[in-house]
C-alpha cells in the first residue's frame, strides 16, 4: 500500500516526508484494520517528525486522525464488523493514518454517524476532542460563568468557543486580525486582538474587574503566568499548550492549574481512559449531526498533496481545518 513516511531516525524535517510502498498492517486480536478515506491534519503531525519517536519502527507512517471503513477485525474485538464506518484519534507511538490502510486499538474507535461524511469525521477529531476534554472532563463547571479562550481562530479555539456557548458561558477570546472572520462566524461575547491591545486589561473590562473562571490556554509558557492576573478567585487555568513558566502564582487567588492532553492516554495503558476517547468522539460527532458544532474546514486536498498541506499548516497559512481525502 501507499503511505506518507519518514524512512530513518535521522530524518527530522518535514521536507523528508515522502510517499513509499509499505506492507499493509494487519490487526492484532484487540485491533481493527481500517481502510482510510480521510485524514484530518494537525500540528502534531509535523512536530513529531522534528522530535522523532523513541519507539518508532521505520519506515514510520505519519498521521493521527482518521475516518474510514473497518476492513478487518481482530479475533477478540466485539461491536465492530467489516464495512462499518468509523473514526478515531490514534496513538502517536505507532504507524499512523496517512496511508491506504491503518490499524488501531478497537476500544478507542467510534462509529461514524451516517449523517457525516468521511471528511467531516476526520476534521472533528484532535482539536475538537481537546476542547471537549478540557470543558467536559477537566474543569468544574458548577460555579463557572466565564471562559477565556486563547487563540480563538485556531482549531482548538474554534471548537472551544462553540462548546462554551453550548454550556452558557460568557466567552472571551484572543485572535489575530487574519483569523477574526472565523471567530466572528462562530461568535464570541468579547473578541480581543492581542496584537493591538492588552489582553489582561480587556479581560478585566469584560468581566467588570472580576476576571474569568476558566482559561483554556493553548499558548503555554509565559502566557500561563500572565493568565493568573486575568482569573477570578478559585479560577481554573487549563494548560493545553507546550511549556510551563519558571514560576506561576496560584496561591493569591486560589487558582487551579490543570493539564489537558490527549497524547498521553495511550501511554497510560488505562483502558477506561483509552475508551473515553471513543466516548468523546461519539459525543462530538453527535453535536455536529445536531448542528451544534461546525467542523470549520478550510480545504480538502488529495492524498498526493499531504506533504504540501502539512507545510501550509506549519507556516500557518490555513484558516480552518485541512483534510486529506483518499477518495
Amino acid at each position: 500500500m501507499q503511505a506518507w513516511v519518514i524512512t530513518t531516525p535521522d530524518e527530522k524535517k518535514l521536507s523528508d516526508l515522502k510517499v513509499a510502498s509499505v506492507a499493509k498492517p494487519m490487526p492484532a486480536h484487540d485491533e481493527l484494520q481500517v481502510k482510510v478515506h480521510a485524514v484530518g491534519l494537525n500540528p502534531v503531525d509535523y512536530k513529531v517528525i522534528t522530535s522523532g519517536g523513541a519507539n518508532w519502527q521505520y519506515p514510520h507512517v505519519i498521521g493521527i486522525d482518521v475516518a474510514g471503513d473497518v476492513s478487518a477485525v481482530g479475533s477478540a474485538v466485539t461491536g465492530f464488523e467489516v464495512g462499518d464506518r468509523v473514526f478515531y484519534h490514534g496513538d502517536l507511538r505507532r504507524n499512523g493514518s496517512l496511508a491506504e490502510y491503518t490499524v488501531t486499538l478497537s476500544t478507542s474507535v467510534a462509529h461514524l454517524p451516517a449523517e457525516l461524511s468521511y471528511v467531516q469525521g476526520a476534521a472533528i477529531l484532535c482539536a475538537n476532542l481537546t476542547a471537549y476534554q478540557a470543558l467536559y472532563r477537566k474543569v468544574n463547571l458548577k460555579t463557572a460563568h466565564s471562559v477565556l479562550i486563547h487563540a480563538g481562530g485556531g482549531a482548538v479555539g474554534l471548537a472551544a468557543l462553540q462548546l462554551a456557548k453550548l454550556l452558557g458561558l460568557q466567552t472571551i477570546t484572543t485572535v489575530s486580525a487574519r483569523k477574526r472572520a472565523l471567530v466572528d462566524q462562530v461568535g464570541a461575547d468579547t473578541v480581543i486582538d492581542y496584537q493591538q491591545i492588552s489582553v489582561t486589561a480587556a479581560v478585566l473590562q469584560a468581566t467588570q474587574g472580576r476576571g474569568v473562571d476558566i482559561s483554556l490556554n493553548t499558548i503555554g509558557g509565559a502566557e500561563l503566568a500572565a493568565d493568573t492576573e486575568r482569573m477570578a478567585y478559585n479560577g481554573q487555568i487549563v494548560a493545553i499548550g507546550d511549556g510551563y513558566p519558571e514560576h506561576i502564582e496560584l496561591d493569591n487567588r486560589a487558582l487551579s492549574l490543570i493539564r489537558s492532553s490527549l497524547g498521553g492516554v495511550y501511554r497510560s495503558k488505562d483502558a477506561l481512559q483509552i475508551h473515553d476517547l471513543a466516548v468523546m468522539t461519539h459525543d462530538v460527532g453527535q453535536l455536529v449531526v445536531a448542528g451544534k458544532l461546525a467542523p470549520m474546514i478550510d480545504t480538502v486536498q488529495p492524498f498526493s498533496e499531504a506533504a504540501t498541506a502539512l507545510q501550509q499548516l506549519q507556516a500557518g497559512k490555513n484558516v480552518g481545518k485541512l483534510v486529506i481525502s483518499l477518495d
